[in-house]
């Protein structure tokens, strides 16, 4: 694709975004609003897994660490967002450095299963310390942050526009960070790390610090859905919440951005239309990744080129 085609792409699903709250009712617009987050928290997950290589079942801890720091400073502080906001980045930084030093001393399935046991302690601590975070009941009534607009972000449109432009911003940073020098040195370690070695690179000094800036893309995400939800619970920092945005990279194509935010939509939206007909949602999902790495192991975006070459010809 041109680089004139991809920048029309991109204008025309910008003005769509922007277009929305137009034409679809607050329900819906809300749903849009879920989808842009989880798209930011999929395209974190990409940075590590799709350019770095690096598959990881923790990835939620970063989400929901953030979540109940911004959730706990709401309510029991009454924090202003330019307060919780950087307060939640910083708790799902500090996590990700710490999570990084234990678990990059592994590689394979043992990293693997090492960022899912660190995520688990968080849940367990989640779940028992019910003083603090509410336990399973969670914490509920978080209120949305106000800022000096003549549109309170409680009403659907403005807070589906401050999503958009938040994400809008993260995707955009993600992207510049991709097409780096640093982005760059991170699809040679993908590739092979023995070469970037014999190169000269510090492999292990640039898979700690997109392990790093993925927690905090991650975690920005878990500030926004907190404040979309207006409620927090041990839920978030699950190893089915980590499946799932997985599931999401995995679905859209990992190491291209886009495809995993596509994939993000797609999981919520189906979330949303199967969950109000049955509570195995689980089951479905579980379908929906064996179904992806038999007939799709590219993910749809892997389709699209696919189908790309057939029609250039050989």
């Amino acid at each position: 694709m041109s680089i004139r085609l991809r920048l029309a792409a991109l204008g025309a699903g910008a003005l769509v975004l922007l277009l929305l709250p137009y034409f679809l009712p607050s329900y819906f617009l809300g749903l849009a609003a879920k989808m842009l987050i989880f798209a930011l928290f999929a395209m974190s997950l990409d940075l590590l897994l799709g350019y770095t290589g690096l598959a990881s079942l923790g990835h939620a801890a970063y989400f929901g660490v953030a979540s109940y720091t911004v959730g706990l400073l709401a309510l029991k502080a009454d924090a202003s967002l330019w307060l919780a906001l950087p307060a939640g980045l910083l708790a799902a930084g500090v996590t990700a450095a710490f999570f990084g030093l234990l678990a990059l001393r592994a590689r394979g399935s043992y990293f693997l299963m090492i960022t899912l046991a660190l995520a688990q302690v968080l849940w367990a601590i989640a779940f028992s310390w019910r003083s603090m975070t509410g336990g399973d009941d969670g914490l509920p009534n978080i209120p949305r942050p106000e800022l000096p607009l003549p549109w309170p972000l409680a009403d659907s449109t403005p807070f589906y526009y401050f999503v958009l432009l938040v994400a809008g911003a993260a995707a955009v940073l993600l992207v510049r960070i991709v097409q780096s020098p640093f982005g760059y040195a991170l699809r040679g370690i993908r590739e092979s790390e023995s070469r970037m070695l014999a190169l000269g690179y510090n492999v292990w000094r640039y898979k700690y610090l997109a392990f790093v800036l993925a927690g905090l893309f991650a975690g920005l995400a878990g500030c926004l859905y907190v404040y979309y939800n207006r409620f927090v619970s041990p839920e978030y920092l699950h190893v089915v919440r980590s499946a799932e945005v997985l599931l999401m990279v995995i679905l859209g194509g990992a190491g291209t951005l886009v495809g995993p935010a596509i994939g993000a939509g797609v999981i919520v939206l189906l979330e949303n239309l199967i969950s109000a007909h049955t509570q195995r949602w689980l089951m479905v999902l579980g379908a929906v990744y064996v179904v992806v790495t038999l007939f799709a192991p590219r993910g749809l975006m892997g389709l699209v080129q696919d189908y790309r070459q057939r029609r250039s010809g050989p």
